[in-house]
């Protein structure tokens, strides 16, 4: 990213910034001095929105839902005289039983979870990649449990196919634009605290996201794909 634009001056569009990480990943980015294009689904009021009032001019709300092309493409064309420094995907869900096997898991439930964590991230990457400044960085939530090297005990399986489809997509990606001089990440957050992560994670919202966000901001200016978690350390694929 060119260091000759002043903080207040740069932008990130988060996608899915409504509650959990997305929306603690704003909250820290306001505090840097960036400015917040947050995405949210329906139409309902969300903690985004107090966190727009509360600091007005410095985030703009915008309507998303990744499993919806269409939307992709109206936000494009709703966005297309802003230029960003950040693209960050942080849409997701898990699996409605987190015990299931893939053999036993309904078709319903396995293209629900696809669509959102695979699919629906990648169309975003896509359909929003051309706002993104050439010094800028594009990333996306991943998760440990994507890496395949690192699956030694099993369990949540089609949460962890689908992070796994995501970072091979994410790979494709890169390979497609291997001249691209932006940063890619692949974002492993850890097990944090949040609806997704349930009650029992060992982290807390608070103690990783200022550490994930510092992160992301060193990774700017360095081209290519990396997989990563919180502390900038490499993941294994």
């Amino acid at each position: 990213m060119s260091t000759s634009r002043e903080p207040h001056s740069r932008t990130v569009l988060l996608v899915g910034a409504s509650r959990g990480l997305g929306l603690a990943m704003a909250n820290e980015f306001v505090k840097k001095g960036w400015h917040v294009i947050g995405t949210v689904r329906g139409n309902g009021r969300t903690a985004l929105h107090e966190l727009a009032d509360a600091n007005a001019g410095q985030v703009t709300i915008e309507t998303l839902d990744v499993t919806e092309p269409d939307q992709i493409s109206a936000l494009r064309e709703r966005l297309s005289a802003r230029m960003l420094d950040m693209l960050f995907v942080n849409a997701g869900t898990a699996s409605s039983n987190a015990t299931e096997t893939i053999a036993e898991v309904s078709t319903g439930e396995f293209e629900r979870v696809m669509l959102t964590n695979a699919l629906g991230v990648m169309r975003a990457v896509e359909g929003l990649q051309d706002l993104v400044h050439p010094g800028g960085l594009i990333g996306v939530m991943s998760s440990g449990q994507g890496s395949i090297a690192n699956n030694i005990r099993g369990g949540f399986e089609v949460y962890r196919g689908s992070k796994a489809a995501l970072n091979q997509y994410m790979r494709s990606y890169a390979a497609r634009h291997t001249d691209d001089p932006r940063a890619m990440v692949l974002m492993a957050p850890g097990w944090i605290r949040t609806r997704l992560g349930g009650p029992h994670a060992t982290f807390s919202v608070e103690e990783t996201i200022p550490q994930l966000v510092d992160t992301l901001l060193t990774q700017q200016g360095i081209p290519g794909l990396r997989f990563i978690d919180r502390h900038g350390e490499i993941v294994p694929w």
